[in-house]
């Protein structure tokens, strides 16, 4: 099957539901996958214009698939979800999938879900899937999260206050440009002939720390890398890294500098 990807053409990277109309109308596309917040972008798209891409979507019998793993970190007095049983029985080409492990901080117990008022699709699903899909300690954890969910709100609160500070502080970086972002990374321009797989090299080898180089990523032109946003403490210790790299480029250039033969495991 063909895969017609969309590459947004501005220089942050974000684009509407508009634009995606416009885009794939005259493409005979039979499924519509979006990201929401996208990823490496951050951008976001208010539950409102994702239900009108939906319409759009139901009248030319494309199959409408959001991914909303990175939904919870977006800064909305409301909820934008659409892990709602009116909204999917209204809309039955609509499947809403996420990724437990993003916002929960749980990666290893590889949770997920997936959600279609379209019976013959999650019949379809679960004939593909093994009987014992989950193991104990996932379904332990699905038993008892619930339990918890103000803190995880609390947390969510916490984490959207640090991601603000976060931002703020990467603003004072030199030769960084900042991408507006609603999910729990930001994506970064490295500027002045800077390259970003260089950069990459020096915080890994020279400071420990683990970045994104998306130079290499299709429908991105220009040395880009994505940050991902982390505790005070360790957002901290990357802005102090790339003050000091920029630092010492500014006379050197980061072609030049010269990495540290110090091996780091990761």
């Amino acid at each position: 099957n063909l895969i017609v990807p969309y590459y947004s053409q501005n220089r942050d990277f974000s684009y509407t539901c508009e634009d995606l109309m416009d885009y794939y109308e005259g493409s005979d596309i039979k499924a519509l996958l979006l990201v929401n917040p996208d990823n490496p972008s951050g951008n976001f798209i208010i539950k409102s214009e994702i239900l009108r891409l939906s319409e759009w979507a139901g009248q030319k019998d494309i199959r409408l698939i959001v991914d909303e793993s990175f939904m919870d970190f977006a800064d909305t007095s409301d909820s934008q979800t659409l892990l709602s049983e009116a909204i999917l029985q209204e809309n039955r080409h609509l499947t809403v999938i996420k990724s437990i492990s993003k916002s929960f901080g749980v990666p290893g117990l590889r949770l997920g879900i997936a959600a279609s008022a379209d019976e013959d699709l999650i019949t379809y699903l679960k004939k593909d899937i093994a009987i014992w899909n989950i193991n104990s300690i996932a379904e332990f954890y699905l038993q008892i999260c619930e339990k918890y969910s103000d803190d995880y709100r609390s947390a969510l609160e916490k984490f959207k206050y640090v991601r603000a500070e976060f931002i703020e502080k990467l603003r004072s970086v030199p030769n960084l440009r900042l991408i507006p972002t609603q999910a729990n990374f930001v994506m970064c321009e490295v500027l002045d002939g800077f390259s970003s797989e260089n950069l990459s090299k020096i915080l890994l080898y020279d400071h420990n720390i683990l970045i994104k180089d998306l130079s290499a990523n299709k429908g991105i032109d220009g040395q880009f890398i994505r940050v991902a946003i982390k505790t005070r403490e360790e957002n901290n210790q990357l802005i102090a890294a790339l003050h000091n790299i920029f630092g010492k480029t500014s006379r050197t250039k980061a072609s030049n500098y010269r990495l540290s033969s110090r091996k780091v495991f990761i």
